[in-house]
């Protein structure tokens, strides 16, 4: 919930004029969604919503549906972003009806897992990821990854300044690679899984140089176009 409508405006027409070799897609508040859609029509840059409604439809005030998103051109909605986990109590099952609507709606889930500062002191981080990524796996199948994205955002690193090493990262993305392979080896090896927690232009290339991490779920640098291109710029 940051920025304004210039600050938008002017961010994403300079993430237009500058242009990027990898994918990248801009996930704005739900009321400059049409703002995004109409200044990069035409480019290459993906809109997305941040969030969507377990329900289709129905008496929900407030709720935005996936298939509303999709009406409007976005391409991609977050699930489970540990911000909607956290503050919002969302459960592994309500990420998971979400999961589904995006994918009902003929959207791309950005599924996020992650674990909080307790639960990675306590060893529990592949256990908890797992679960989060299980409780998806239970409702969509497998398959579902087919178009989907990973994300794993520890919510140690989140806004804190504190970032997992590379080392750490890798530890994660990797584990969460070969439980998806026990399911699915062709799935396993192609998802896309991203990093996200306080990735920066100074930490990006370390970052993205690990083989199973392929790219960021970027928070508070993606509001900073000269910060933002450069985390896109370590992903040559």
């Amino acid at each position: 919930m940051n920025a304004s409508l210039a600050q938008s405006r002017a961010l994403l027409a300079a993430l237009r004029s500058a242009g990027s070799a990898c994918d990248i897609a801009v996930m704005p508040p739900f009321p400059y969604l049409p703002l995004a859609l109409g200044e990069l029509t035409g480019s290459a840059i993906m809109v997305g919503g941040q969030d969507c409604s377990a329900h289709a439809s129905g008496a929900y005030t407030g709720d935005v549906s996936a298939a509303m998103l999709a009406d409007i051109g976005c391409r991609m909605v977050i699930v489970g972003h540990s911000e909607r986990r956290q503050g919002h109590g969302e459960s592994d099952a309500v990420v998971a009806a979400k999961f589904a609507q995006v994918l009902a709606a003929g959207l791309t889930p950005v599924l996020c897992v992650g674990e909080t500062l307790d639960e990675r002191d306590g060893g529990q981080t592949l256990a908890v990821v797992k679960r989060q990524l299980d409780a998806v796996i239970g409702q969509a199948g497998i398959g579902a990854f087919a178009n989907a994205v990973l994300a794993y955002e520890p919510v140690w690193a989140i806004g804190t300044g504190r970032t997992a090493s590379p080392a750490q990262a890798q530890e994660v993305h990797a584990g969460l690679r070969s439980h998806l392979a026990g399911f699915d080896a062709t799935i396993g090896g192609s998802l896309r899984i991203l990093y996200g927690g306080s990735v920066k232009g100074s930490n990006a290339s370390l970052l993205f140089a690990e083989p199973d991490i392929d790219g960021g779920l970027i928070g508070g640098a993606s509001l900073l176009a000269e910060e933002f291109l450069a985390i896109a710029a370590a992903t040559a």
